[in-house]
């Protein structure tokens, strides 16, 4: 049965990876998706998570594989993440799924939006699905 899911993300610093994956996922999946964002501006996906030669430092391996980045390359030059609603103009009852997508943004445009503080707690009250990756 297919979902309405929204995906809210970063339009201050997006790791790629974290809005590529459960974007691609959900899509195969046959959800319909909306994509949300502070400004209602496209996410701001960071140049390092698109490296796919960066290494982690703590980790001390490559993070960004090639394919995720051919992949995100891909979604940007077809617009997919070009047309974001406002955080502010969702409304929960609108949808059966809740994703916040990481990244080092999210404590800037995220973490204390009210908005979505307040969205987080009718999915939680009324059973809807919730997801979080990562600073999110």
């Amino acid at each position: 049965m297919s979902k309405k899911v929204l995906l809210v993300a970063s339009n201050y610093g997006l790791w790629a990876e974290e809005l590529q994956g459960p974007w691609d996922a959900l899509k195969k999946a046959g959800h319909d998706l909306t994509l949300a964002t502070y400004r209602g501006l496209p996410p701001g996906v960071l140049k390092l998570s698109m490296d796919p030669a960066f290494v982690d430092p703590m980790q001390g391996v490559q993070v960004n594989p090639a394919p995720m980045v051919e992949r995100v390359k891909q979604i940007l030059a077809d617009g997919e993440w070009d047309h974001p609603i406002k955080i502010a103009d969702a409304k929960m009852s609108d949808y059966d799924a809740l994703v916040l997508v990481g990244g080092p943004g999210c404590p800037l445009d995220m973490v204390g939006n009210a908005r979505l503080h307040r969205m987080l707690v009718e999915a939680y009250q009324t059973d809807k699905i919730i997801g979080a990756i990562c600073y999110a």
